[in-house]
């Protein structure tokens, strides 16, 4: 056999050699990551930990295999230096990109503006992180056509560079809450004072149990990151628009129950609003003055 490699392929007893060892040891190293994945981080209970040991058994695999190449066939081509000033040329013009992702990829790791699970915005993308590979990571899409930051259905590819030329929003990192506000606009005849206690009333029913705590969140934050809020219960301000009195409920939200907390306090909204008649909806309308008719005096 190894007569007829060197006859047909021109390979050396020595290459043939450092051929089978690579096999050899490749083989080795995936059997012993399989192994290791089947009998020991398959009982992990936990999705996220299991997925992290199991992306982390992969690269040391592959890291293992690199090291044991690179001992093993340097010698063909002579010192370090030489290998490198072979390749190095090309790979600056050839592979300029995937060098940056695989940058981008140390830089997620090790600095961690996310991780699997976290909801982020990149650029005009926002998504759930549900895989970081060498080269991109994937998100679930939220929002675009869909409404409240509900998901899409779609599996986005982003390549790892981008973390590098586009702002990253966390929504779930450190702090695990979000402001959000629902404005509700009644008539200028309307008893506002009224509607904005009742308003108080529902959106402190909804959203008064997260403020207990996003208050402990906050100050675990607050050791990682410069976060300041003086007021974590809800509240409710008071505007006035063209239409009537705007009154804008604000509070805190798990980041994933937007649109669940919103439908609660808009259906106890439109029952309490019900039972008084002193409050009415606005919506634009038109309306005609004559200072006769209406008994103002005239000048």
């Amino acid at each position: 056999m190894g007569n007829w490699l060197q006859h047909y392929f021109g390979l050396s007893p020595d290459v043939q050699s450092k051929l089978l060892e690579s096999i050899f040891a490749i083989l080795i190293i995936l059997i012993i990551q399989r192994t290791i994945r089947r009998f020991l981080i398959a009982k992990v209970s936990d999705l996220k930990i299991r997925y992290q040991w199991q992306k982390i058994s992969l690269y040391l695999a592959v890291f293992l295999i690199i090291v044991f190449l690179l001992n093993t066939w340097l010698e063909i081509f002579g010192s370090m230096a030489t290998f490198l000033g072979l390749i190095s040329a090309g790979i600056a013009i050839a592979l300029k990109d995937p060098l940056v992702d695989m940058a981008g990829w140390a830089f997620i790791l090790i600095r961690q503006p996310f991780k699997v699970g976290d909801r982020i915005q990149i650029g005009k993308t926002a998504g759930d992180v549900i895989d970081i590979r060498l080269f991109q990571f994937s998100i679930i899409e939220i929002g675009n056509w869909v409404d409240s930051d509900q998901s899409t259905g779609r599996i986005i590819h982003i390549p790892n560079e981008t973390v590098f030329t586009e702002p990253q929003a966390n929504y779930t990192a450190g702090f695990q809450y979000i402001w959000n506000e629902i404005p509700v606009l009644i008539t200028f005849e309307s008893d506002w004072q009224k509607a904005k206690k009742l308003l108080l009333d529902i959106v402190n029913h909804h959203g008064i149990l997260l403020s207990a705590e996003a208050e402990k969140q906050i100050k675990e934050a607050a050791k990682k990151f410069l976060i300041f809020y003086t007021k974590l219960t809800p509240i409710v301000y008071t505007t006035v628009k063209d239409s009537g009195v705007m009154l804008t409920m604000r509070y805190m939200c798990n980041p994933r129950e937007r649109r669940n907390t919103e439908e609660k306090i808009w259906e106890h909204i439109l029952i309490e609003f019900a039972k008084h008649k002193d409050i009415d909806f606005a919506y634009p309308t038109q309306r005609f003055y004559n200072n006769t008719t209406e008994g103002k005096d005239k000048k």
